[in-house]
């Protein structure tokens, strides 16, 4: 399912690929740098100037000066800002187009990449790993390219006033390399580990924020703090060790390169060394090797920032070469009959422990077929494989007598419409929940009408700003049942061919379900529908009634044939369905 891992220069050469389109922004940034760059040499030769000035007591030099200093600055000055400026968009504009394109690739991945993955750990990549490419997108790489070409400038001018001298310079390149490149492994892996970390925080406090009631009724809070102090202490040891590599590489890179300065300083104050070499000129050349130290110790700082970056970069990238759901079905189609077949499925989300096995069965367009059985045979895992949730991994299901996999996958989707036992809202208003993604543009008369045919309009119109009041973090601020009733509002408005209904009024009181009920019989008119449930009323009125145990059907059946067989279906309805009062405990 994924390529290689990339090693650390492809992906920060892939991360650069991201630049091409902001290449001018990137030139003008570049020349803002070299601008910069330039005035810093030429502040040793401005020094040289103004030695030989008071030297050679000239008075129109000395009068030039001050002009010449403003002068300075002022480009120094302007090569700062367009450096800066035009960097900083280049690589905002970077991660930017990164976070999207990986946003974008979390929404057309297979359901198996959230079931192996946590939603903390998928936001952290998101949020937390995006922001630290950041670091080598923005400040690292303005960073490198300011202070580089401040050391390459540097070192040039030194070369050109005496270069037999500045050779001694050179000596300590090899072993400030090898430092540098033993601080970047260590910063590279100290970073994944700090991802990794970040990861653990981040599904902790969404676990502990998003089941805070669970952790309240049973007196989790000891062990949620316990668990994300465990997960803080790990990332704030891994952030430590990066901090100590740091602060030891730095002074080290230093030490070295002051070395390197007191040989230069030592060897050019030996007799005969200096030759003719004027005052201003030995000044100017030990002013501008002074200079040096600042560069070096910025490009060695941002290391560390570099390092990170890339190894965030690398795990955005893991995720960016992952493969897509499937989907290479070329069959347009308008409107789907709703003629639905099983051929021999079976399907396991682990090989070893097969859910479905062998499951065969056809369902007429515009029947309702009920799905019944103990809790784990497999009848939600049924209904995931008819949008393509999940593939079959045998047998094949059609629908109007073609394979699901002809369809495209969008197309596919666009003729089921679901009613989970999980209500998900989102944090908007009551009327975009209701006409939800593809929906969002139908005028507030077809939302109301889907409302009132859910029963749900009387509650909404009851809330403090109707159908524009914000439900809140998955419809917390309304109640189980009319979180429910949202969502067959929803299912309503949809309008599909196939219905599937996974204990879609498990939520409702009697009451509401009498209602929701009515509403569901209109709906299913003319429609196919599969239901899970274990409520009496949805099981009787169905076409056809499938009885499941260990992924396979042990008994079909109407109510009435499958009561008088006595079997499987007898048991089960008389223990859970033939209650006037029905419970609430899920056995379907």
């Amino acid at each position: 399912m994924t390529a290689s891992p990339l090693t650390s220069w492809q992906a920060y050469k892939r991360l650069l690929g991201y630049t091409r389109r902001y290449w001018k922004l990137f030139l003008l940034a570049v020349v803002g740098f070299l601008i910069n760059a330039q005035t810093e040499w030429a502040a040793a030769q401005l020094l040289k100037y103004i030695i030989e000035a008071i030297q050679e007591k000239d008075q129109s030099a000395k009068n030039l000066f001050p002009v010449l200093i403003v002068v300075l600055f002022f480009f120094r000055g302007v090569g700062s800002f367009m450096g800066t400026y035009f960097m900083s968009m280049v690589a905002r504009h970077v991660v930017y187009a990164l976070r999207m394109d990986l946003f974008d690739k979390l929404l057309v991945l297979p359901a198996s990449y959230y079931h192996s993955n946590s939603p903390g750990h998928i936001a952290a990549k998101l949020i937390y790993n995006v922001e630290q490419v950041t670091a080598a997108a923005t400040e690292a790489l303005k960073t490198i390219i300011r202070e580089g070409t401040i050391a390459i400038g540097l070192f040039a001018y030194l070369f050109w006033t005496n270069w037999k001298l500045s050779l001694s310079l050179l000596l300590v390149g090899p072993f400030a390399a090898l430092l540098v490149r033993t601080a970047s492994k260590r910063f590279r892996k100290l970073a994944k580990r700090m991802q990794r970390t970040m990861g653990d925080v981040n599904h902790i406090a969404s676990e502990t924020i998003s089941g805070f009631q669970v952790v309240k009724t049973y007196g989790g809070e000891a062990y949620e703090r316990n668990r994300f102090d465990q997960a803080s202490l790990k990332n704030l040891k891994n952030g430590m060790k990066m901090v100590v590599t740091g602060a030891i590489n730095t002074p080290l890179v230093q030490l070295l390169m002051a070395v390197a300065m007191a040989v230069v300083v030592w060897v050019a104050l030996q007799p005969g060394i200096s030759g003719e070499t004027s005052p201003g000129e030995f000044v100017a050349y030990i002013t501008a090797a002074g200079l040096l130290a600042k560069p070096i110790k910025s490009l060695t700082e941002v290391n560390e920032k570099l390092q990170r970056g890339i190894a965030a970069a690398q795990s955005v990238f893991e995720v960016l070469d992952l493969d897509n759901e499937r989907d290479t079905g070329q069959r347009h189609i308008g409107r789907l009959q709703g003629d639905i077949e099983f051929r021999q499925v079976s399907f396991g989300y682990d090989a070893a422990q097969p859910v479905l096995k062998d499951f065969s069965l056809t369902v007429p367009a515009g029947k309702t077929v009920a799905i019944v059985g103990r809790s784990g045979s497999g009848k939600t895992t049924l209904v995931n494989l008819l949008p393509r949730f999940h593939d079959a991994q045998q047998g094949e299901i059609l629908i109007d007598g073609h394979r699901i996999d002809e369809y495209p996958l969008t197309e596919l989707r666009k003729q089921i419409a679901a009613v989970g036992q999980k209500v998900v809202l989102f944090d908007d208003t009551v009327a975009n929940n209701i006409a939800y993604g593809a929906f969002n543009h139908l005028p507030r008369e077809t939302v109301v009408e889907a409302a009132k045919a859910a029963y749900a309009d009387d509650f909404i119109r009851a809330l403090p700003e109707g159908y524009d009041t914000r439900v809140g973090q998955d419809g917390m601020l309304l109640s189980g049942g009319q979180r429910q009733r949202l969502a067959i509002a929803r299912a309503l408005i949809k309008d599909a061919p196939i219905l599937i209904l996974d204990e879609a009024t498990s939520a409702l009181d009697n009451e509401s379900e009498y209602f929701i009920q009515a509403a569901l019989e209109r709906v299913m008119v003319g429609r196919t529908t599969l239901v899970i449930a274990h409520r009496l009323s949805t099981i009787e009125n169905a076409d056809w009634i499938v009885v499941m145990d260990s992924g396979r059907i042990i008994e079909q059946g109407t109510h009435a044939e499958l009561l008088a067989q006595a079997g499987a279906y007898a048991q089960l309805h008389s223990r859970k369905f033939a209650e006037d009062e029905p419970s609430e405990t899920e056995t379907a």
